[in-house]
C-alpha cells in the first residue's frame, strides 16, 4: 500500500495516535478508486436496524442479501464498507481483505419512536472489530438528546479501547432530541456544533448531514452575523463544517440521506468537493438502485471527488 503525500499530510494531524491506528486510517484513505486523494466514498448499510428491512431493501430485493452490499462496495471501488455486526459477519470470510470495513457498534430502531431522549443500543464491541479484521469502529451520538451525555461517556470508553488496539474511530454526529427542533437538526450552527463535538470527543472521521442555510440558536445568531460567516450556498456551508472540524485537521464526510434524483446527488457532491469536505457516506441512494445504475452513479461521484467533473 503506497501512502501519498496528501494522505501523509492528513495523518500528521492525528498527533497522538499510535502506528496501528494511523495504518488503519491510511488503509481507508488509500483504498478504492479514490485512494490517495484525501477523499472517501463509503457505503453504510445500517438502515435495516434504523428503518426496517422492507423500507430499506424492498426497492431493490437483491439488497436483502449481505453479500450484495459487500460485492457492490468492492466492485464500485469504494473506500470502505460500514455495517452492524451481523452484516459484517455474513461476509467476513468470503471478502476478507477485499475492502476496509467499519463495524457500526451501536444502532437505533424505528419501533422505539423516542423523540425526547433518543439513544442507541450498543450491539457489538471493539473485540468484534478486531476479530473481524475491521479498520475502524463506528458510533452514533445524538447531541440535543436527553441521553446525549451518556452516549458521549460511552464513546469515551469505547474510543479508549479502540485506540489502544489500533482501530480508527468514525462518529456519526446527528443532532436530535428534546433540545433541538426538527428543522434545527440540519441548521448550520447545529450541524457545525455537532461536528465540532465529535472532533473534541476524539473522532478520526466525522459523519454529519449537509446543513441548511439557517441558524437555530438565538445565542449563535449574533456570532454568525457579526463575523460574516458565509452561508448562502452549500459549498460555503460545507466549508464552515470543515472549519469546525479543527480547521480541516479532522476528516469529515456527509450523509446522502434518503433516495434522491441523480442531479441533486451530484450537486451535493460538487458542493462537498468545492467546500473542502472529504467525501460522502451514501447508503440508500446506492443500494436502493439496481446494481448497474448504482455502480454508474458511484463512478460519477468518484469522478466528482477526483475533480474530473
Amino acid at each position: 500500500m503506497k501512502i501519498t503525500q496528501k494522505v501523509k499530510k492528513i495523518l500528521s494531524g492525528y498527533e497522538s495516535d499510535n502506528p496501528g491506528t494511523k495504518a488503519n486510517l491510511a488503509r481507508i484513505l488509500s483504498s478504492g478508486k479514490l485512494g490517495g486523494t484525501g477523499k472517501m466514498l463509503i457505503l453504510p448499510v445500517d438502515q435495516g436496524f434504523e428503518h426496517g428491512p422492507a423500507r430499506s431493501f424492498a426497492p431493490n430485493p437483491d439488497a436483502y442479501d449481505p453479500h450484495y452490499h459487500w460485492k457492490l462496495a468492492i466492485d464500485a471501488g469504494l473506500s470502505a464498507f460500514a455495517a452492524p455486526l451481523g452484516l459484517i459477519e455474513a461476509g467476513a470470510d468470503t471478502f476478507a481483505g477485499s475492502i476496509p470495513t467499519i463495524l457500526k457498534i451501536n444502532s437505533a430502531n424505528s419501533l422505539n419512536g423516542e423523540t425526547e431522549a433518543p439513544s442507541q443500543a450498543i450491539t457489538s464491541n471493539v473485540s468484534d472489530a478486531i476479530r473481524l479484521g475491521c479498520s475502524a469502529i463506528g458510533y452514533t451520538i445524538y447531541p440535543g438528546s436527553i441521553n446525549a451525555y451518556e452516549m458521549i461517556e460511552d464513546l469515551r470508553e469505547i474510543s479508549e479501547e479502540a485506540r489502544a488496539l489500533g482501530l480508527a474511530l468514525v462518529v456519526w454526529s446527528y443532532p436530535r432530541g428534546a433540545y433541538v427542533s426538527k428543522s434545527g437538526e440540519t441548521a448550520l450552527d447545529i450541524v457545525s456544533y455537532a461536528a465540532h463535538m465529535a472532533a473534541l470527543a476524539g473522532a478520526h472521521i466525522i459523519k454529519v448531514k449537509l446543513p441548511r442555510d439557517s441558524i437555530e440558536l438565538s445565542s449563535a445568531q449574533e456570532a454568525y452575523k457579526e463575523n460574516s460567516i458565509p452561508s448562502s450556498n452549500l459549498s460555503e456551508r460545507v466549508k464552515h463544517i470543515v472549519q469546525s472540524c479543527f480547521n480541516g485537521k479532522r476528516l469529515v464526510v456527509f450523509s446522502g440521506g434518503g433516495k434522491k434524483d441523480l442531479n441533486g446527488l451530484y450537486d451535493e457532491a460538487k458542493a462537498i468537493y468545492y467546500g473542502g469536505g472529504n467525501g460522502s457516506i451514501i447508503g440508500r441512494n446506492t443500494f436502493q438502485r439496481e446494481r448497474e445504475d448504482a455502480i454508474k452513479m458511484l463512478n460519477n461521484l468518484i469522478n466528482i471527488y477526483k475533480g474530473a467533473i
